[in-house]
């Protein structure tokens, strides 16, 4: 162990060399935490802890799994458990589950059956002017607050709370009645169980007496309480986390739960890890100067042994054509051996991904798409250009067979508004054809707009709208859409993605790192984002977003805004980030 230990800086060594008691370690971006976390548990087993006593929390599989193959490497064999939230709590369900009524072989609904389900509740009691979808995130809102049916109204008050608590009702009935859990249900009836039942409560703090937490600023409510059921009696808890990385308040993770664990621990033992080993220090100075606007919350002061670097480039574009030029011209350069893998490319949101998909084909840069689907691939785009496809050609049976999946309702207003503009729909440019059939159809209310996810797919309609505009003649516009689909298909037959630039949203960025990275759209209503701008608890995560963003780049970072940008259907006068700070624009920082 003492070999080991010399492969640590001084504060990861005190974080390790912690044994009984809680720890809080605040591990800065690229500080080496999984180093420490896999240390530290070969240091409790240096000192007598034994193995099947200690629980690993990850918040991904694929954490969880990489875990694993380190720490079996390293001593032969497995912990007690090494996992995510839900994987833990479904083990702990199978094992003890019928204490608190729950079949032991209880199946796991997945998302299209928790929406398949809805659908059937909806349709039984007349409620359609609202979507499965819109039912399942508030539903899901509640269970990560561990509110049950029967107490929603009394959290809950707004003019739907009374039909959503009676959809909620009817829909945990018919999860029971199925012998069916959702993965919410997963944390929420594992809290129950522990809660509500010593004895079995007292079984899982001694069997597992240490546990540690990776992430913790991404917990919810519940998953903190079950973290504190677990760990309440050895008080051996460690939680690793990063105020400044906390980016997912929108699905309900709450970074407090950094400071309530300071609390409900007594003598917690805080160590800051802030020495950095991915980042020149010119981008964590960078960083910091972004990262330390933010009054509400701990930031912590990287620093490195590694070089200098070069300064951050900072390049203000005049438009959304001329950034992705300067993209791919700045690739080029950076490139000389053919692989773009260690390049890549963040954004806010995806429907930014568009225009740089296209420059990069058109000028035959290969890209790889991360965590998302290829623009012109993702589902509500190809819902309106079947609609499209079937004003010019309304004998297109595949375009036909996609809108009838949409509902027979929605199929039979089109053949209905096809019918009555025919004549004439054709004379229109391709953006008034789009909002005629969103009319006629109402196609555009199949999206919950506070919904996340359904306000991305919004945005990438209004991105194609942008698109429209450009080719106001629908037979341009689909060709147009082919040529760009086609030019994809042939590079991926001749194999020329595997080396691609990686494109992906700054959410999605979070936990990887490239040697460059290029952040795109710093601009006021794109970052911050429009619906952040004048809510302080939403402006500082926004402001976090961005210094994940910054902290994935390795050697050299370049920051782009537009001066005006044609997004979500109409062309904008643009003003830098304010993150950026008021000052005149520098090339360089």
């Amino acid at each position: 162990m003492n070999n080991l230990l010399n492969d640590l800086n001084p504060q990861q060594q005190e974080a390790v060399k912690k044994i009984n008691g809680p720890s809080l370690i605040l591990a800065g971006a690229g500080s080496g935490k999984t180093r420490v976390l896999v240390y530290k548990v070969l240091n409790l087993l240096e000192n007598k802890v034994d193995s099947k006593e200690i629980v690993m929390i990850t918040f991904t599989n694929k954490a969880a799994n990489e875990m694993k193959e380190r720490i079996f490497k390293l001593i032969g064999k497995s912990l007690g458990f090494i996992g995510t939230f839900h994987s833990f709590c479904c083990l702990l369900l199978r094992r003890y589950g019928d204490e608190i009524g729950i079949d032991n072989n209880f199946v796991i609904y997945d998302e299209d059956d928790q929406i398949s389900l809805l659908k059937k509740i909806i349709k039984k009691k007349e409620v359609s002017k609202y979507s499965p979808r819109y039912f399942l995130s508030r539903i899901s809102a509640a269970k990560n607050l561990l509110i049950d049916p029967e107490k929603y109204l009394e959290t809950f008050s707004d003019y739907q709370a009374a039909l959503v608590a009676e959809i909620y009702f009817h829909y945990q009935k018919e999860l029971a009645k199925n012998k069916a859990l959702d993965f919410d249900d997963l944390i929420g009836k594992a809290v129950v169980l522990l809660k509500e039942r010593k004895t079995v409560r007292e079984k899982v703090q001694m069997r597992y007496r240490y546990l540690l937490v990776d992430e913790f600023q991404d917990t919810n409510y519940a998953q903190y309480f079950l973290t504190r059921l677990i760990g309440e009696k050895s008080q051996n808890v460690t939680a690793v986390g990063d105020f400044s990385q906390s980016i997912y308040s929108w699905r309900g993770a709450d970074i407090k739960n950094l400071e309530k664990f300071q609390n409900d621990f007594k003598n917690v033992k805080v160590f800051n890890l802030e020495q950095n080993y991915r980042s020149t220090q010119k981008i964590l100075d960078f960083a910091y100067e972004i990262i330390s606007q933010n009054e509400t919350h701990t930031v912590l002061q990287l620093f490195t042994k590694n070089n200098t670097g070069d300064d951050v480039q900072i390049y203000e574009a005049a438009n959304e054509e001329d950034e992705a030029r300067f993209v791919a011209q700045e690739m080029g350069k950076i490139n000389e051996m053919g692989d773009y893998s260690k390049i890549a490319v963040l954004y806010r949101t995806n429907a930014q991904s568009r225009v740089i998909e296209e420059t990069l084909l058109n000028i035959g840069l290969p890209y790889i798409l991360i965590g998302g689907t290829r623009f012109y691939e993702r589902r509500e785009i190809k819902d309106v250009l079947a609609y499209l496809r079937l004003i010019l050609n309304f004998s297109d049976e595949i375009a036909q067979d996609r809108i009838k999946k949409l509902g027979k309702r929605r199929w039979l207003d089109f053949q209905k508004f096809y019918l009555e503009e025919e004549a004439i729909i054709l004379k229109l440019t391709t953006t008034e054809i789009m909002e005629k059939i969103f009319l006629a159809t109402k196609y555009l209310q199949s999206y919950d707009p506070h919904n996340e996810e359904d306000y991305a797919r919004l945005e990438n309609i209004k991105e194609l709208k942008s698109v429209a505009g450009n080719f106001p003649q629908l037979t341009q516009f689909l060709e147009q859409v082919a040529l760009v689909e086609a030019e994809y298909s042939e590079g991926e037959k001749k194999n020329t993605f595997k080396n691609g630039v990686r494109l992906m949203t700054l959410h999605q960025a979070k936990g990887l790192e490239f040697d460059h990275v290029f952040i795109t759209g710093v601009e006021e209503g794109i970052l911050p984002h429009s619906r952040s701008s004048d809510d302080l608890f939403q402006l500082e995560e926004e402001r976090r977003l961005f210094y994940v963003g910054i902290t994935r780049a390795k050697q050299k970072l370049f920051i782009t805004h537009a001066k005006r940008r044609f997004i979500f259907g109409r062309r904008n006068e643009t003003t830098k980030s304010r993150f950026l700070g008021q000052e005149e624009n520098n090339d360089f920082w």
